[in-house]
Formats: structure tokens, C-alpha cells, sequence
């Protein structure tokens, strides 16, 4: 059995983090604190692939208080494993942007609730203000914080078409600031996007091996209806990958990894009737991992097997 893992997986499991941590079952509440995105304000767009949800499909309903969203999940929870522990997610969009006292009432809401450990809070490398570090900083100090930091790739010119609205050099100087505060740091990349070959896809991976990140989420591509990518798609046909194609590169990118660094996600599931391509990811997002674990198996290959010794 692989080390860190409590299923047979061949990766670092969440689950197995957060059972070894705590000792039971914990789980991500997904919130949604109606925060903008300083990639969408002055006429800019956004990055080209997200949704008019900013990433929050599946988080909360911001029309209602932050409360009623965490107890409609934690009841759903609660049947299945009873006196469980709770991280509050803030998914949806730029958690850090706001005024500090604004981030105060938000994230403080979420630690008051009883079986609360933690927070993870999705946000940019440019849009933590030096004030916001240092709250960061003291808030780290009394609970589990992790922030989760989007890069997509390291690809300059990449970053540059997607619409990112910063370069690599940005990124860097984010996960510097958080590790010098001891803060997680969890990053998510997107795999098959426009013209990357597997090789860009791989030094992405290499690149945060060496940053020594403590947490990784992997995506396939997604091209929803109503986002700048979606009418891109539909003038320049890029090759969009196949699920094998997924599977071969998300495996090779695990063979790549630092065993102790902990695979958040492989894998995302858009909603039917938002996606236009690639089909394949309507597959039961279960089936998917078992796919990836089986191929593992087959190769029989883990997360770090390639590194250098």
C-alpha cells in the first residue's frame, strides 16, 4: 500500500490527510462569500474559461447568509458520518478580495461554528494586500488554514491568451510570502489548455515539485457556454484532450510529485447543461479515478516514482 493513502490509491490521498491529522472524518464545505474578482472589474473579462459563477458551480448559494449555506451541506454530512470535523471553503471567485475587515466578518463567521478545524480560501497572487498577509498570518496562528492559489500553468504565453491577469514571476512572489508565514499552500492547474503539448503540462508539475507546495488540484480544460473560451472554441478548433489522453498525463504528472505533497482533486465535473466540450467529462467523476487508479496499477507506478534520488 502506498504510504499515504488509507485505500489502495497510489497518491496522497485528502482524505488521508485529514484522517491522519485528525484522527476522523473531514470534510470541505463549499461557500460562497459573493466576492468579486479583480480580473473582472475596469472592463477586464476574466480568464477565458471561467464562468459568470467564478469557479463556484458547486460552492454555496450567495443569496443566502453563510450560515444557512454551511448547515444545508453539513446536514447532508452529518447523516452519512455524524460528529464529523468541518473545513469552511470559500470557493467562488477572490476570497481576499475585500477590505480586511470585510474578510474578518466572513471567514470569523465560519470559524465560530462548532466542529469548524479550518479554512481553506481560493484566491489570485494578486489580490493579497500586505494587510491581508498579516491577517492571514494571525489567523494561521489559532486554526488550519491553507490557501489555495490558481496558476493554471507556467506557460507565459499561455497565461497571456487564457486572460490570466498576472505572470509566473506574480505567483512566485505569493507562495514565497505564504510559506514565510507558515501558511499552506495549495495550488490548481488546468491541463489541455489551448495548444500546451504534455511537455508543458509535465514542467508545470516540476516547477511546483520544486516550490514545495503542500497541496495540488488538477483539472481537464472545460469549455462552458457563455465564456470568452466558449466563443474562442468555436473559431480556432484547438485539439482538446481525449480521456486517455487525461488519464496518461495526470499519472504522469503524479510520478512526478513529492509523495507528502496531497492531491486535492484529479479530476472536475461540469454541470450537464453548462458544458460544450470535451463530452467526456459528463463521465461519473468515480469512475474517472478508478480509471486513473487502475492504470496505475497497471503500470504499477505511484506518486514520486520518477523522481531523482
Amino acid at each position: 500500500m502506498f504510504k499515504y493513502s488509507l485505500d489502495n490509491k497510489r497518491y496522497h490521498t485528502l482524505d488521508y490527510y485529514y484522517k491522519n491529522k485528525y484522527g476522523k472524518k473531514t470534510f470541505k464545505v463549499s461557500l460562497n462569500g459573493n466576492f468579486t474578482c479583480p480580473n473582472r472589474i475596469n472592463g477586464n473579462t476574466g480568464c477565458i474559461f471561467c464562468s459568470s459563477l467564478g469557479s463556484g458551480e458547486f460552492a454555496g448559494n450567495k443569496e443566502k447568509d453563510l450560515i444557512t449555506q454551511f448547515n444545508e451541506v453539513k446536514e447532508i454530512m452529518e447523516k452519512k458520518w455524524p460528529n464529523s470535523y468541518y473545513i469552511g471553503y470559500f470557493q467562488a471567485n477572490t476570497n481576499t478580495f475585500a477590505p480586511v475587515s470585510q474578510l474578518k466578518e466572513k471567514y470569523e463567521t465560519i470559524l465560530n461554528i462548532p466542529n469548524v478545524v479550518g479554512l481553506n480560501i481560493a484566491t489570485r497572487s494578486d489580490a493579497i494586500t500586505d494587510e491581508c498577509y498579516d491577517y492571514l498570518e494571525e489567523l494561521n496562528k489559532r486554526t488550519d488554514l491553507t490557501i489555495e492559489l490558481g496558476l493554471q500553468t507556467i506557460n507565459e504565453q499561455t497565461l497571456k491568451l487564457i486572460n490570466r491577469g498576472h505572470d509566473l514571476k506574480n505567483f512566485e512572489t505569493a507562495v514565497e510570502n505564504l510559506q514565510k508565514r507558515n501558511i499552506r499552500v495549495i495550488v490548481h492547474i488546468i491541463n489541455g489548455l489551448p495548444y500546451e503539448t504534455k511537455e508543458d503540462m509535465l514542467n508545470t508539475v516540476r516547477y511546483l515539485n520544486n516550490l514545495k507546495i503542500d497541496g495540488l488540484k488538477i483539472h481537464m480544460l472545460q469549455i462552458l457556454k457563455n465564456t470568452p473560451l466558449a466563443d474562442y472554441y468555436q473559431h480556432n478548433k484547438f485539439k482538446l484532450l481525449s480521456k486517455e489522453e487525461y488519464i496518461d498525463i495526470v499519472i504522469s504528472q503524479l510520478e512526478l510529485l513529492n509523495p507528502q505533497i496531497v492531491i486535492n482533486r484529479l479530476t472536475s465535473g461540469p454541470k450537464k447543461e453548462d458544458l460544450i466540450a470535451p463530452d467526456w467529462l459528463l463521465t461519473n467523476k468515480l469512475s474517472l479515478l478508478n480509471e486513473i487508479d487502475q492504470e496505475m496499477v497497471k503500470r504499477n507506478t505511484y506518486q514520486g516514482q520518477k523522481i531523482k534520488k
